[in-house]
């Protein structure tokens, strides 16, 4: 449970630098807290959805129990919203599979997820949220579902159903002339089938590696589920734990104080918002860089050795090094001559010409 200078714990630091071996080896301490905060209001979920590690995100909401994904942090922002400013839709699938609230709005700006992603221009996480709403259950990994392609059966009867000679001679000069240009696979198309059947659970040749957990429950979107340990009753709360999930509570309860309601602007200052028509001249700035300013010697701070941290190990020919350049200085110092002040006197005559 120790923390940075920024606030942020083992996990976080681990999340935050893509480390998924460290992820999954403190998902077996009892005493880690995934839904700590740290100075900004960042969680572990919110730093892997944020920076796109799919891995790392799908172990916290299977594997660590007690995960909150509505978190939000100083500006009100959940782990979706985060998600869809940076356009990670492997992300925003798995947090909206895990219940994630797509109607979610932050007190600040007043925008959803879906608002969020249209301002940051990412239009195809949009259409991300937009297929996923169509189809919202994973009906695949239900033990319910039949391989079969629905409109078979119907296809296979007009294939095998008799045609006449003109009807014949129609369908074949039309399949010769026809150009076929490659598009996108229709929805309940048959490659939309084959690749619902190949991802399903209740297909043979899957089912021999792999097995779902709830096979009456598939997973849905809005839909809250457990993960694995609580799932199969492996997780057993720490007591002791229960003073530092209050203290992240209790700090997550005073940032949600602080932050300012959403309140929709009024009829004069839209009118006074709107962009101005007429011409007018904008002033450009042009900004530079300051020089670097070296901080004198009296003025900086003293360093402080602390007894915990490691220090660096001064080699021996570092410090011969030091000793040689010290006393070549000292030497020069002492060979530099006097400045002499050295004064001409220069005369100028003037010449007259007749």
């Amino acid at each position: 449970m120790e923390l940075d200078i920024n606030g942020k714990n083992g996990l976080l630091v681990a999340c935050f630098r893509g480390f998924k071996d460290i992820v999954i080896l403190l998902s077996k301490c009892p005493y880690i807290d995934v839904n700590h905060q740290d100075n900004d209001g960042n969680t572990a979920v919110m730093v892997a959805a944020q920076a796109g590690y799919i891995t790392i995100l799908n172990y916290l909401l299977n594997y660590y129990p007690g995960v909150d994904i509505e978190m939000q942090d100083d500006r009100g922002l959940t782990a979706l919203m985060k998600a869809a400013v940076r356009g990670k839709n492997d992300c925003i699938a798995a947090l909206l599979m895990a219940g994630a609230d797509l109607a979610v709005v932050d007190p600040v700006k007043g925008k959803t997820a879906q608002e969020w992603a249209a301002m940051s221009g990412c239009f195809e996480t949009i259409m991300r949220i937009r297929i996923l709403l169509q189809r919202p259950c994973a009906q695949q990994f239900s033990n319910k579902y039949l391989p079969e392609w629905p409109p078979l059966p119907e296809l296979v009867a007009q294939a095998t159903a008799t045609k006449s000679r003109a009807k014949r001679l129609s369908d074949h000069i039309c399949s010769m002339f026809t150009i076929r240009f490659p598009q996108d696979p229709e929805t309940d198309g048959v490659m939309d089938h084959m690749v619902r059947m190949t991802t399903s659970l209740a297909s043979p040749f899957v089912t021999t590696a792999c097995q779902t957990l709830c096979p009456d429950s598939p997973p849905e979107v809005g839909k809250q589920r457990h993960s694995v340990p609580e799932i199969l009753n492996q997780y057993v709360p720490d007591p002791d734990a229960k003073s530092v999930n209050s203290r992240s509570c209790s700090s997550s309860q005073f940032r949600t104080q602080t932050l300012i309601p959403y309140q929709s602007p009024s009829l004069i200052v839209k009118f006074l918002s709107l962009p101005l028509r007429f011409n007018s001249t904008i002033p450009k700035i042009k900004l530079s860089k300051s020089s670097a300013q070296s901080i004198p010697e009296e003025n900086k701070p003293p360093k402080t050795k602390k007894k915990n941290a490691l220090q660096v190990p001064k080699w021996r020919y570092t410090e011969l090094k030091e000793e040689k350049k010290k006393s070549e200085e000292a030497e020069g110092h002492k060979k530099k001559p006097d400045k002499v002040q050295l004064t001409f006197h220069f005369s100028v005559a003037y010449i007259p010409f007749s």
